[in-house]
Order: C-alpha cells, then sequence, then structure tokens
C-alpha cells in the first residue's frame, strides 16, 4: 500500500512540469504581443508630427498600457515558473528579485497592474469622453472602482494573513 501511496505522490508531483506548457505558451504571446506592440510603435512614429496633443498622449497611454500588461504576463511567467514547478538555479546576481515574488505578493502585484491599466484605460476614455455616452462614463468608472476596490481587499487580507502568520510564530516561540 505505501508503494501505491508512493507512486500516485510522484505522480501528482511531477504533474506541476504541465504548467510549463502555459507558460511557454505565455511566452509566445508575449511574442506576439511584442510585434503589436512595435506596430503601434511605428504608427505613432509615423504621425507623431501631424498627431495633436491630446491624441499624441493618447497614443502614448496606449504605448504604456501594453508595457504594462507585458510586464504582467513576465510577473506570472516567472513566479509561477518559480513558486510551482522549478527553483531558477542561482545566476551570480542576476536575478536577484526573482524568489522574492511569492504567491501573494503576485497577487498583489497582478491587482496592482489591473488597476494601472484600468486607470490608464479610465484616462483615455475621459481624453475622447465626447464619444462616450454617460452611461458608459459611468460604467467604466464603476468598474475600475470595482478594480481598486478589490486590489484594497486583497492587500488587506494578505496584511492581516501576515499579521496572523507573524502571531502564530511568535506565540510558537520559545521563551528565553
Amino acid at each position: 500500500m505505501k508503494r501505491l501511496e508512493l507512486a500516485i505522490e510522484s505522480v501528482i508531483l511531477a504533474s506541476r512540469w504541465l504548467l510549463v506548457v502555459f507558460y511557454l505558451g505565455l511566452a509566445l504571446a508575449l511574442a506576439v504581443y511584442a510585434v503589436s506592440f512595435g506596430a503601434k510603435l511605428y504608427e505613432f512614429l509615423s504621425t507623431v508630427l501631424v498627431i495633436n496633443d491630446t491624441t499624441t498622449i493618447l497614443k502614448i497611454l496606449g504605448l504604456i498600457d501594453a508595457a504594462l500588461v507585458a510586464s504582467l504576463v513576465v510577473m506570472v511567467i516567472i513566479s509561477g515558473y518559480e513558486n510551482f514547478v522549478s527553483r531558477f538555479d542561482e545566476h551570480d546576481g542576476e536575478i536577484q528579485w526573482l524568489g522574492t515574488i511569492d504567491v501573494s505578493s503576485l497577487k498583489i502585484k497582478v491587482a496592482s497592474t489591473i488597476v494601472a491599466i484600468s486607470s490608464i484605460h479610465l484616462l483615455q476614455v475621459f481624453l475622447n469622453h465626447a464619444q462616450y455616452t454617460t452611461d458608459q462614463l459611468m460604467w467604466l468608472t464603476m468598474m475600475h472602482l470595482a478594480f481598486v476596490f478589490s486590489a484594497l481587499l486583497l492587500a488587506f487580507i494578505d496584511r492581516v494573513t501576515a499579521l496572523a502568520k507573524g502571531k502564530k510564530k511568535d506565540a510558537e516561540a520559545p521563551d528565553l
């Protein structure tokens, strides 16, 4: 019976390597998104001398938005691989920050990035407010506030969990 248990545990542990397919797929999607970014950048650069200030700001905000999305994908790929599949080998300090992204901090970083992306999108909408109805502006603002509230709630829960873990460690520590 113990052999069966060990075999099942080995299969379950090895199944984490299936996640590599997802991370490689995200890397491929990031490469496709980089091509899309390049096209947006080329279009912006080729028209920069003939567009007005508002359009320039909108184009730049679109590029910032794309960079934030790309950063989010990289965060998910690297921290997911590091946390769920395999630790990266030491690289003589090249990527020291890598081990500091755990699942909890990843959730906060993802939520913060989503709020930043939503903020940029909402700013783009407000700069083009004439193209939107009052109801559309209201719903977009409410969705953004929902993202902000969710991010704050995640941060609060993370903080409470960290405090609870700290108190548990203090309670388990032997008195000297």
